[in-house]
């Protein structure tokens, strides 16, 4: 299974302004066969390139990225070798580039195979468009009447369109990733003898290039013939590529303009190789979101259109005033729920946090007024037992047993109460109880009072749990929207298994190009090596700012390099391979970072 980070389309409209720019710098070198008068027009052409997001590995040249000016030998026109790999740098990454966008597109076709019948019929009725949604629906009705409802007829037709787009796309990746992968080689083989004498070696580099341009024009030229495309208006003919003139093309020294020329003519090429990819991925590429979800837009369309002319009819444009009627009610119930749960809790939780001595205060009050109640029912119950015993207690005399004796006497003055009511002590028993009845109810009082003022907190808190939880669930909306890019390069959990499956799908590009390579199977060994630097690019990018914030991007950049070597041998790769995996940390996984 291959990975690849989905593309936005703000990258898809800088990559069409790149490929524009390209042509209009085509248009306007023609006029300047000398690449000497066409200096200004190149340096700005170069600009351009840079500021275009890159996708793909740096060229195999000995210190390329970090040291350009190796580029600007000694000899006759340095510029020109600086040209060159300006050209090459720009092939490779146009190739990158299309490779990633025939990946996006074969994807999606292959997603839709692996679905059933039923799912492949209502692809190929509701998610092609309106007309293609009516026309099938036709096709189905009609069918029904004639041979009875099935779907059988629908999904073949289904599923022959969709592997048809399956095998032109894995095919042109194919041919396109064995030109990446020639390509690379031979910069790899010829390119740092050209940066040492470039005077000698640049006509090689350059006659090769045009060598690989015409081998990939033979393999498009089969691939068209086998699957008889045609192209709109005879927009792309063959030869497709242009060819280097026969003058001196087998001499050692070239001119200046000769040179000028060849690179000018490589540019062309590369031209039309982009124009043509971008055509032919064009005519099979997955439907838009747009024409995929059209049915549901156009629901939601309609039921949009609906509940805007019945906000019409309730609004003051029609004569009513529900419409602000409902708005001023939403907004009291907003306030009114900030209010209860969001202010008065909030200053509830300031009062209890920075008033404390104030409600200290008061509460040494209440414990004062309680200790007089109590000091107030001790003297009643010793004067009461000192005239009923007709003895004297001390002062510290218990409230229990004098109560008992207070108690002892209600009993005995109950048996004649109206008697006693009037000249025994029943009356001064009965307000002896009232004074203890009245000094529980303040201790208890004072106690529930205690317990709310020690729980106010816990009750604010408790208030303001519902705009907590609303404010819990936008921020966690809105953290869900921020980390939604799932991409190689995000930050989340699953851009980091993204880049652990690009480690994975390069340690098997790297196994079945061996395999290829020990069964003799030049082309698919040459098209697995592509499809490796093509995974090894997208892992550099995709890696490079968080191992530079790791500071591990040094040893890392030559891991990915190193793999990318046509030269290493297949059990070095591995071992790469599975180190990176175990040592840097942003290919580690989320459970295991420290």
């Amino acid at each position: 299974m291959e990975v690849a980070p989905e593309e936005s389309e703000d990258k898809g409209i800088g990559s069409s302004i790149s490929l524009h720019s390209l042509r209009l710098w085509n248009r306007i070198a023609a006029f300047f066969p000398s690449s000497r008068d066409s200096n200004f027009l190149w340096k700005l052409s170069s600009f351009l390139r840079r500021r275009r997001r890159k996708t793909g590995l740096p060229l195999p040249l000995p210190l390329y990225s970090t040291n350009s000016s190796l580029l600007t030998v000694t000899g006759r026109e340095p510029a020109e070798a600086s040209r060159l790999y300006d050209v090459l740098g720009d092939l490779l990454e146009h190739c990158f580039s299309n490779l990633h966008n025939i990946w996006k597109n074969l994807q999606f076709w292959q997603s839709r195979a692996e679905g059933t019948n039923a799912q492949k019929v209502y692809f190929l009725i509701c998610e092609r468009g309106p007309r293609a949604f009516f026309s099938g629906t036709v096709q189905l009705i009609r069918q029904s009447f004639t041979d009875g409802f099935s779907l059988q007829h629908q999904a073949r037709d289904a599923s022959v369109y969709i592997a048809d787009r399956i095998t032109i796309l894995s095919n042109l990746r194919c041919h396109l990733a064995v030109f990446v992968a020639q390509v690379f080689i031979e910069i790899d083989r010829i390119g740092a003898e050209a940066v040492n004498d470039p005077e000698n070696h640049l006509p090689s580099l350059l006659l090769t290039m045009n060598g690989l341009f015409l081998n990939l024009e033979a393999s498009i030229c089969q691939l068209h013939a086998a699957y008889h495309m045609d192209f709109i208006d005879g927009s792309f003919l063959f030869p497709l590529f242009e060819k280097l003139p026969d003058v001196n093309k087998e001499g050692s020294q070239w001119t200046s303009c000769e040179i000028g020329d060849a690179i000018n003519l490589l540019y062309q090429n590369l031209h039309k190789l982009d124009s043509f990819i971008s055509f032919l991925v064009f005519k099979h590429r997955k439907p838009k979101k747009l024409t995929q979800y059209w049915l549901g837009y156009t629901c939601g369309v309609i039921g949009l259109s609906v509940c805007s002319v019945w906000l019409l009819q309730h609004s003051s444009l029609m004569g009513s005033h529900d419409l602000e009627n409902w708005v001023r009610e939403a907004h009291n119930s907003a306030a009114s729920f900030f209010k209860d749960h969001v202010e008065q809790p909030l200053i509830s939780i300031r009062d209890e946090l920075f008033d404390t001595f104030r409600k200290r205060h008061k509460g040494v009050m209440e414990v004062e007024e309680l200790q007089l109640t109590a000091t107030s029912l001790h003297r009643m119950l010793l004067a009461f037992s000192e005239h009923t015993k007709g003895q004297k207690f001390p002062d510290d005399a218990s409230d229990q047993e004098m109560l008992a004796i207070v108690m002892a006497r209600y009993e005995k003055e109950l048996m004649h109460p109206i008697q006693n009511l009037l000249s025994g002590e029943l009356a001064r028993a009965l307000l002896i109880q009232v004074q203890k009845l009245k000094l529980d109810i303040e201790t208890a009082m004072l106690e529930l009072d205690q317990i709310l003022k020690a729980n106010e907190i816990n009750f604010a808190v408790l208030a303001a749990l519902p705009a907590f939880f609303l404010s819990l669930l936008l921020l966690m909306l809105l953290r869900a929207w921020y980390k939604q890019d799932s991409r190689a390069e995000g930050k989340g959990r699953a851009a980091r298994l993204q880049r652990r499956l690009l480690v994975v799908e390069v340690e098997k590009a790297i196994m079945q190009y061996q395999s290829f390579v020990d069964q003799g199977r030049v082309k698919d060994a040459e098209c697995r090596f592509g499809l490796l630097l093509y995974s090894l690019g997208r892992l550099y990018h995709a890696s490079e700012n968080h191992a530079k914030a790791t500071g591990e991007w040094q040893y890392l950049r030559q891991d990915i390099l190193d793999l990318g070597k046509p030269d290493l041998p297949t059990r070095d790769k591995l071992r790469i391979a599975t180190r990176m995996e175990r040592v840097y940390d942003c290919l580690l996984p989320e459970m295991k970072r420290l």
